[in-house]
Order: C-alpha cells, then sequence, then structure tokens
C-alpha cells in the first residue's frame, strides 16, 4: 500500500511541476506578444 501511494505522489507532483512550467512560459509568450502587439498598434496610430 506505501508504494502505491508514493508512486502516486511522485506523479501528482511531477504533473504539477510540469503544469507550472508550462503555466509560466505561456503567460510569458503571451505577456510578450501582448506588448508587441500593443507598440505596433502605437506606432501605427502616429503615422
Amino acid at each position: 500500500m506505501d508504494e502505491q501511494i508514493r508512486i502516486i505522489l511522485i506523479i501528482i507532483i511531477s504533473v504539477s511541476i510540469f503544469g507550472l512550467l508550462v503555466f509560466v512560459f505561456v503567460k510569458n509568450y503571451l505577456k510578450n506578444k501582448i506588448s508587441y502587439l500593443l507598440e505596433e498598434e502605437k506606432k501605427r496610430k502616429s503615422k
């Protein structure tokens, strides 16, 4: 029984860490993309 609980905990922790990493990368990507699009919009309006 202890072996099963240990394996389940390892899987849950691994999935949590992977999900957190994916979340951080996606968040940074979207933040950079939005900043880029806002800069392009400002340049277009100023012309």
